[in-house]
């Protein structure tokens, strides 16, 4: 197995705006110096995109040939699939709080404790699914903050493709949007089957009327971390090269 060289180190952060403690999970790349400056790239799913989509070794190779600019990854976990839920779906009761969270108070933190670029294009959002969603919502409802948006096969609704309708704001957020062509048939944590590449579909439309840096790719898969993670690598070198 190939060696990650960089370091993961987690933090406890006590969130205000949940109430509750969070668990960060930060990943400094092997020539980690305060002398440097670094993009942020703040991964919902935060576990999922170390364990299985094995982001630190993918973003470790890429800084390593130089293709990719330096990058700190932080990850937020989730606690089980109900947090995750209240968090990251636009109905969900803790949504608009995890948003603010990740805006005013996990920002000012990174920013404090590393040498940032401070500003919206030196700080990327990702996500799978519903993690793919708030990213998304997140971005548009701070798009100053948030200058880089990473979707991998988001669950699209009407609260999704209003906030796209109404987005009027001049900074505009570059989006890296995939789904899968075989994506018609997921089954949801609430054990719903959902068509999700028909929303995807119209939420492309609509991206693409903004005027937003955008691109859009279906890949031959379904919803599952078979796809997404090799795709970790073509899009890092898209969104930071």
């Amino acid at each position: 197995m190939s060696k990650q060289s960089g370091i993961i180190r987690e933090h406890t952060f006590f969130s205000a705006a949940l109430q509750e403690d969070l668990t960060l999970l930060i990943y400094l790349p092997e020539n980690f110096s305060p002398l440097y400056k670094y993009s942020l790239l703040i991964a919902q799913d935060g576990q999922d995109y170390f364990r299985l989509g094995r982001i630190g070794r993918q973003v470790e190779a890429l800084m390593k040939e130089e293709e990719i600019e330096n990058i700190i990854v932080i990850g937020i976990p989730y606690k089980n699939v109900e947090d995750r839920r209240v968090k990251y779906h636009p109905q969900g009761v803790k949504f608009q709080n995890y948003v603010r969270f990740l805006a005013h108070e996990l920002v000012p933190y990174l920013d404090k404790e590393f040498p940032t670029y401070q500003v919206g294009y030196g700080r990327a959002l990702i996500g799978d699914s519903l993690g793919a969603t708030v990213s998304l919502l997140a971005g548009l409802a701070y798009p100053n903050i948030f200058g880089k948006l990473i979707l991998q096969s988001p669950y699209v609704n009407e609260d999704v493709l209003q906030a796209v309708e109404q987005f009027s704001t001049s900074s505009r957020p570059t989006i890296y949007h995939q789904i899968g062509k075989k994506e018609t048939k997921v089954k949801t944590t609430t054990g719903e089957i959902q068509d999700f590449l028909s929303p995807n579909r119209e939420l492309k439309l609509l991206l693409s009327k903004k005027g937003f840096s955008y691109t859009y790719e279906e890949f031959d898969g379904d919803h599952t971390w078979k796809y997404w993670q090799p795709a970790l690598t073509p899009i890092l070198k898209d969104i930071f090269e």
